[in-house]
């Protein structure tokens, strides 16, 4: 039997409303709107429509969002010297510095210069220490979004093998380390592997539930998944396609096709894990607001 589709678009408009709601009932009981700052470096078109997307998100919200938009060729002290000013501006909440950044700047220096209590992006060493401490407070996005996923469908973590494949900072290790807390929602026991993993294809059929974010076009196949197992695929990659008008289309980590007879459920690229890191974005401006 076919896998379950997971709707992240109809996940997502669920946990906006929520947010919504929570930022309606703040205000109205006397407290300030939270208010997000994006700085956008340059003009990568991603990078465009990903600010913008949020943006317009954080509008639907009743969220107050604005965008810094310094030149491509920004000195990197003038760019930390922006950063510091909304550290120090008490109206600010939440600061998001757009990755990634013109090459001739230092990302983990700019990185470490959001004041941890703003980091909506949860990549500051501080936030992802306390995730390593068991003390979450803003998590990275994506992560969360992977999380809320599995709990909203019915798939909560609890005591599955969970498989993870990719190591990233954004992605793959604050998931690892998200899902194995000693927590609801989490309490699993989770493998790290990833594109250097010897005989990936057995470690990735233990999972109950496969995570793929290797960040590289059919990286899990059919036969790499077991029967019934959850599929969360966080790849987001351009693959040429002449019969698009575009020229190309975009595939996840997985293939879809072949792997969606085999798994239980299974995220779609678009459509899945994408709108969710936004919702969840809204989700650390509220905790950066101290919003309950």
């Amino acid at each position: 039997m076919p896998a379950t589709i997971i709707d992240g678009n109809a996940i997502a408009a669920e946990i906006r409303g929520e947010v919504a709601a929570r930022v309606s009932a703040h205000v109205d009981g006397g407290g300030a709107v939270p208010h997000l700052t994006a700085v956008l470096v340059g003009d990568d078109a991603a990078s465009a429509t990903y600010v913008r997307n949020k943006a317009r998100a954080c509008a639907e919200a009743g969220i107050d969002a604005r965008t810094l938009t310094p030149p491509a060729d920004i000195s990197q002290d003038d760019l930390l010297e922006i950063v510091g000013g909304l550290n120090d501006d008490p109206t600010v909440s939440g600061i998001l510095v757009q990755l990634p950044l013109p090459p001739h700047i230092d990302e983990r220096a700019v990185t470490e210069a959001v004041d941890p209590d703003k980091d909506v992006d949860g990549l500051h060493p501080v936030n992802l220490g306390r995730l390593v401490q068991g003390q979450p407070h803003l998590v990275p996005a994506t992560p969360a979004g992977v999380q809320q996923i599995l709990l909203r469908t019915g798939n909560d973590p609890g005591g599955k093998r969970v498989v993870v494949i990719g190591r990233s900072t954004l992605v793959g290790k604050p998931l690892a380390l998200l899902l194995g807390q000693k927590a609801e929602g989490a309490n699993a026991t989770v493998t790290l592997a990833h594109t250097g993993t010897s005989d990936l294809g057995a470690v990735a059929r233990e999972a109950d539930i496969l995570v793929v974010a290797a960040g590289r076009p059919n990286t899990v196949t059919a036969e790499m998944v077991r029967p019934g197992a959850v599929v969360i695929d966080v790849g987001t990659n351009r693959v040429d396609d002449a019969t698009r008008k575009r020229g190309w289309r975009l595939t996840g980590d997985v293939e879809f096709e072949g792997v969606s007879q085999v798994a239980g459920a299974i995220t779609p690229v678009p459509g899945g894990v994408g709108p969710m890191t936004i919702a969840m974005l809204l989700v650390n401006t509220l905790r950066a607001a101290g919003v309950a």
